[in-house]
């Protein structure tokens, strides 16, 4: 069973890929964390204009290498400006972070968006991120149901597709450490990957993390770290994952190193994986933050034009061999009788 869009959600998703009809994307809709980033490596406070600044240097730098760019509307307006015109543009609807004053982890919404205002800003997507637990109560996971179908539906009646990110967590073990949730996390990836391809969420492409951490996976762990998963039991997660849903899926970079981040693009494909491309985000740009606090703009873009520019042609030369088009999943919605 595939997927139903509407002409005009096709239509946009056609914008967001490249000519083999992969999502081979770029991520900076960070907020705060970009700011710490900076901050760290500046060893100041970081300003309002140097986290637009970045962001306009990735843009501007990095979508003549990628299909498009995940920006957020808070400071990222500018990049979308400076973007290369054949990189489609998603932004994000969420605001950064979620709320910490009650357990659950609950979203919330730009204040002062929608998704026909992403739509008037030239957006080909709206980007919704749920941090999800597929374990906790019905008290907190049906709250979290509706609000996707919101915002599924309304993204739907402006005509653009809605790319549900999902980042899962252990509620029960908010604390606990890597090696913990390592053991946890198959589970709540798929079915995560499983709850959010039912339709009544109107989601047109998710945006999943790897079934496993990949660093406790058996011949990828760092000197001295015991396996969690045989390379088989890995394996067997990434195919399982696959076949949980019939949307297209793309994978995100979690914040793993580039070189990781392919590793794992490979390892999923020679899993029976059926990914259709990528929202890659720190693995791409993160050491590029350095240069560019330490030493100014022109450092920074100096090391996007040539480390950054390379890790998007590695990743794309990766994909090429690794990904399926999405077109395999999709279809148009007949909308004859609407």
């Amino acid at each position: 069973m595939s997927v139903k869009l509407n002409a005009s959600q096709l239509e946009h998703l056609k914008k967001l890929s490249n000519d083999s009809n992969v999502i081979s994307a770029l991520a900076i809709d960070q907020r705060g964390s970009i700011k710490r980033m900076i901050a760290e490596a500046g060893n100041k406070p970081a300003n309002e204009t140097e986290i637009v600044d970045f962001k306009k240097a990735v843009s501007s730098e990095l979508t003549k290498y990628a299909s498009a760019i995940l920006l957020d509307p808070e400071y990222g307006l500018p990049a979308t400006k400076v973007r290369d015109p054949k990189s489609g543009l998603l932004l994000s609807y969420e605001k950064t972070g979620y709320d910490a004053t009650e357990p659950g982890r609950f979203p919330d919404l730009i204040d002062n968006q929608s998704a026909l205002r992403i739509k008037n800003e030239g957006g080909d997507a709206v980007k919704f991120l749920l941090y999800y637990d597929p374990d906790e109560p019905d008290s907190i996971n049906d709250r979290k149901y509706a609000f996707v179908e919101r915002v599924g539906a309304e993204a739907k009646e402006n005509g653009l597709p809605l790319f549900l990110e999902l980042v899962t967590y252990d509620g029960k073990n908010d604390k606990g450490s890597a090696e913990e949730f390592a053991k946890v996390k198959p589970h709540k990836v798929i079915a995560a990957t499983k709850e959010f391809s039912k339709p009544q969420y109107n989601v047109s492409v998710l945006k999943l993390e790897v079934p496993v951490n990949q660093k406790f996976v058996e011949g990828y762990t760092d000197e001295g770290v015991k396996p969690v998963y045989t390379k088989a039991e890995a394996a067997g997660y990434y195919k399982e994952q696959s076949e949980a849903t019939d949307l297209p899926f793309i994978f995100l970079s979690a914040g793993v190193s580039n070189e990781l981040f392919l590793k794992e693009l490979q390892f999923a494909k020679d899993a029976g994986s059926t990914f259709n491309g990528v929202l890659c985000g720190r693995a791409t740009w993160k050491p590029g933050i350095k240069p560019f606090a330490v030493d100014g703009e022109a450092a920074g873009r100096k090391w996007l034009e040539t480390e950054g520019r390379a890790n998007i042609e590695r990743l794309n030369k990766v994909l090429a061999d690794t990904a399926t088009p999405w077109t395999d999943k999709v279809e148009e919605e007949n909308t004859v009788n609407a």
